[in-house]
Order: structure tokens, then C-alpha cells, then sequence
């Protein structure tokens, strides 16, 4: 059986190297995309360790160039990429007018343009061969901006559009090559501790959190399924989405409010800390950030939404099933008491 070749962005950390390793559990050839040499190194153990083959290539996502000749060089040594998961991304917290318009460029060029460098590469390739999976990591945000993460919002909603026009394209085509996007949730990745931050307390996600376990469920699942449109993980992210949608200026008012406190916990924050806006934060010897964040003790490890999303077919039978049920259990009362 010929092994699945996989490519992840971001696989340093987070949500990416998560990914990575779900994908390793599997036997996949997977190929690790990123800037951090420690961080690399240490997601290709990972990897190996969870029994799929690594093959780790320092990338900025930014530089098309550079995308691209990852991706012959993984075709090259690995074979015929499978599937293309696009997670790389960088920020700023803050205010929008304390970002500097070269870190809000910045920003942009890596969130945004690195998802349209990685689906460019992945479609060079897949589209001749008509076969291929490219799963884009969005967020609730790609809907839902909030304040203090203008830079972010702003290329997740980016990503979204993008995601739209190419996927009318493929159908358009009839190519058998699919794009799928999955909408995450506050995720307790080593962002928090590695963004470049201008806020005076240390900043964090939005609870509730969850894993990047939960989230690497659904892009191997996403991946396996790539038909449907897009995956919302979370029931925060299922309500926002929704809340959004039908009471847009409510929720406004709602975070104007809240947005501030609920991203930074009661520490200060300390200057010296880590930012890999332009260069990455796990370069330094033995500075491996790893998959989880600083907030195991509030996450969640699961996702009782994402379980029935994945399930569809069962949820709605049991659900037929329980309905059927209790009609026949009301008429059968209402028959005894005429």
C-alpha cells in the first residue's frame, strides 16, 4: 500500500505539528514546513516517533519561491503530494493604530499570501494528476473579526474569500482535486507565548480552550473529506459564527466589552518575550516550543460538536430514531386515554 504524502505548513508547532503527527499515526510521508530550526527538528521526531516519515524543509510561507521549491522537493524525495494543509500563520496583538504598517504587511504576507503560495504550489501539481486534497486552517475569525487582532482577522477573512472564488473554480473545472476549509476554535498552541504583542498583560485565547489535538482531528478528517465546503470545530465556534449572522451588531457592542480582558490573562507581560514576526521564535538552540501553549490546565482535550459533525449519518438516525420513538410512545398514551 502506497503511503499518503502529506505537506503542513506551520508544522512547528500548534495546530501544524499536531497535524503532522495525526497524519505520522497513520504511516504518512509527511513533510514539515516552517521557519524554526529547533522547532522543525523537534516535530520531525515527533513524527518519526508516531511512525510516519519526516522530511523537514526551513520555509518562510511569504516567499513563493520558496514554497515552491519545497514542493518539488518533496515530490522529489517523498513522491506525489496527497494533501496540502495550509496552517502558517503570524500576528500582532494590538490596538490597530500601534501596528506598524510593515508589521501589518507582515502579517498579511505570511497569513494570507502563504495560504495562496502553498494551495498555488499544491494545484500545480495536483491538478495534472486530477487527484488531491488542500485543507486551509481558518478560524471562527475568518467570519468574526474582534478587536485587537486586526492583522489576523483581516487575513483569515482573506483566506475565506480566496477559499470561495478557487472552489467555485474547481467545480467549475470538474477537477477532482478538492480544497476544504476548517474553521477552529480558541486553540492552546504556542502562539500566545511567541506573537508579537503590544498588549500590557500576557495575552490569551478567548476561552473555552481546546487541544490542538481537537483541531488536528478535524484537518486529517477534513482531509479524508474534502467535499464538503468547510468544517466549523466547536461549539464556540458554532455559536459565533451564528451569533454573527444574525445579530452582527450586537456582537460588536458584545466585544467591545469583553474583546480586551478575555485575550490577556492577570500577567503582565514581559518584554523580553519571543516574537517571530520576522524571525522565528524557536531558532535558538534547544528553544523547541512544542505543540500545546502555556494553558493545558484550562483546555479541553475534545469536542462533542466536532464528534457529530464527523458523524452526521449517525447523529441524524438517532436522532430519526429517538423521534420516531417518542411519537410512538405519545400515541400510544393519547389511544389510551380516549
Amino acid at each position: 500500500m502506497t503511503k499518503q504524502v502529506v505537506v503542513v505548513t506551520g508544522a512547528s508547532g500548534g495546530i501544524g505539528r499536531a497535524s503532522a503527527i495525526a497524519f505520522a499515526r497513520r504511516g504518512a510521508k509527511v513533510a514539515l514546513l516552517a521557519r524554526g530550526k529547533e522547532g522543525l527538528e523537534g516535530a520531525a521526531r515527533d513524527v518519526e516517533a508516531a511512525g510516519g516519515t519526516a522530511l523537514a524543509i526551513p520555509v518562510d510561507v511569504a516567499e513563493y519561491e520558496q514554497v515552491e521549491a519545497a514542493a518539488q522537493r518533496v515530490e522529489d524525495e517523498l513522491g506525489p503530494i496527497d494533501v496540502w494543509a495550509n496552517v502558517a500563520f503570524t500576528s500582532v496583538f494590538a490596538p490597530f493604530t500601534q501596528i506598524e504598517p510593515k508589521e501589518f504587511k507582515r502579517a498579511t504576507e505570511v497569513t494570507y499570501l502563504g495560504y495562496v503560495y502553498g494551495t498555488r504550489a499544491a494545484l500545480d501539481r495536483m491538478k495534472p494528476r486530477d487527484r488531491g486534497s488542500i485543507v486551509q486552517v481558518g478560524s471562527a475569525l475568518a467570519y468574526r473579526g474582534i478587536p485587537l487582532q486586526s492583522a489576523y482577522c483581516g487575513a483569515k477573512h482573506a483566506i475565506q474569500g480566496f477559499h470561495d472564488s478557487l472552489r467555485c473554480e474547481l467545480l467549475h473545472d470538474k477537477s477532482n482535486v478538492r480544497v476544504t476549509m476548517v474553521q477552529m476554535p480558541a486553540v492552546n498552541t504556542p502562539q500566545f507565548s511567541w506573537v508579537l504583542s503590544k498588549l500590557p498583560k500576557h495575552p490569551q485565547p478567548v476561552p473555552p480552550i481546546f487541544q490542538p489535538e481537537v483541531a488536528a482531528d478535524a484537518v486529517v478528517f477534513a482531509a479524508d473529506h474534502p467535499q464538503r465546503r468547510e468544517y466549523w470545530v466547536g461549539t464556540p465556534t458554532v455559536a459565533t459564527l451564528i451569533a454573527n449572522k444574525f445579530a452582527a451588531g450586537l456582537l460588536d457592542r458584545y466585544l467591545a466589552r469583553t474583546g480586551y480582558k478575555s485575550q490577556q490573562t492577570d500577567s503582565v507581560s514581559d518584554p523580553d518575550q519571543a516574537a517571530n514576526l520576522w524571525h522565528p521564535a524557536d531558532q535558538k538552540e534547544g528553544q523547541d516550543y512544542g505543540t500545546h501553549g502555556v494553558f493545558d490546565d484550562r483546555s479541553t482535550p475534545r469536542s462533542y460538536q466536532l464528534w457529530a459533525s464527523q458523524h452526521r449519518g449517525l447523529v441524524t438516525t438517532a436522532l430519526a430514531t429517538c423521534t420516531a420513538a417518542a411519537t410512538a410512545v405519545l400515541t400510544a398514551r393519547h389511544s389510551r386515554s380516549r
